[in-house]
């Protein structure tokens, strides 16, 4: 046997009994993640009781759910606020850790941010909830004509023939919160907003955004021509942004065990991202929605 070999084997043996003896983590060890999409529940209430997120049988249903998530035992919570709101979002945390903060008086309180993500970080005695949206112009309305619409248009109307239904069962409290939040995660629905989105909007070219629109951005000649691929440049680059938000917010806390809420609209393109990271471990949310 070479001599090189021998003692560069044995070198290794000496680094590997190291390590494990002083509980050095290994490069290759994965950071786990669970990514849970939620309807916007604040924009869920109509007024009536039955729909609304403060009422009994939604606080109890919101309390199932937040039971289910606490089973993986995330160290790091991840919710749809931006970084810049650090501040803001730490002292409201802290006040409903005191029981300070009564979130029916709260202008946003009835969102899914502060009725799981709050709660759930307080049920696990964490000490934070960190923001990793980026806040970006962007719309499902935005793109209004174009050659080959009718494919974006198709397949739009395809998610929202499956989820206004159910959205419209949730507020009449015919279907739980429970089991909508269970539907709208299943690879089906997520892969349907995800190709609304991300995939067939591409077909339309030579169109325009809608100009009435609140999220309107003047486009020029060439990016007219493109305004399919436009329009899903600029959910990309929210959601690219949102991705390293994920991954530089593990990189401070050291967490190893995350748990991410966003729109539903979002996890499928940050699924995707995620699991080409060889970093990390994508866990199943339905496994624990059982």
């Amino acid at each position: 046997m070479n001599p090189s070999i021998k003692i560069s084997q044995i070198v290794i043996a000496i680094l590997v009994a190291f390590q494990s003896q002083f509980g050095i983590a290994q490069q290759n060890e994965k950071v786990e993640i669970m990514l849970v999409g939620f309807a916007h529940l604040n924009q869920m209430q109509n007024g009536t009781e039955a729909a609304s997120m403060f009422s009994p049988k939604k606080q109890q249903e919101l309390e199932k759910i937040t039971a289910k998530i606490a089973q993986f035992k995330p160290d790091a919570i991840m919710v749809e606020l931006t970084r810049h709101e650090k501040k803001t979002t730490d002292s409201l945390y802290k006040l409903y850790q005191n029981n300070q903060l009564d979130l029916k008086d709260f202008e946003n309180g009835a969102s899914e941010t502060y009725q799981v993500g709050f709660r759930l970080a307080n049920k696990l005695n964490l000490d934070h909830v960190y923001g990793i949206d980026f806040k970006s112009a962007t719309s499902q309305r935005l793109l209004k004509e174009g050659d080959h619409f009718e494919y974006f248009q198709e397949q739009l109307k395809k998610l929202q023939q499956i989820a206004r239904p159910l959205g419209k069962q949730v507020v009449e409290n015919s279907l739980s919160l429970y089991d909508f939040t269970k539907k709208i995660n299943e690879p089906e629905m997520l892969d349907l907003s995800y190709r609304a989105i991300f995939n067939f909007p591409a077909y339309v070219q030579n169109g325009d955004f809608d100009k009435e629109g609140i999220n309107y951005r003047d486009l020029n000649s060439e990016e007219k021509k493109y305004a399919g691929a436009e329009y899903i440049s600029l959910f990309f680059d929210r959601n690219i942004k949102i991705y390293s938000n994920i991954l530089n917010t593990q990189l401070k806390t050291g967490s190893k065990r995350i748990y991410v809420m966003m729109g539903q609209a979002h996890i499928g393109i940050l699924k995707n991202l995620l699991k080409d990271n060889p970093n990390y471990k994508i866990v199943d949310a339905l496994a624990y929605l059982d």
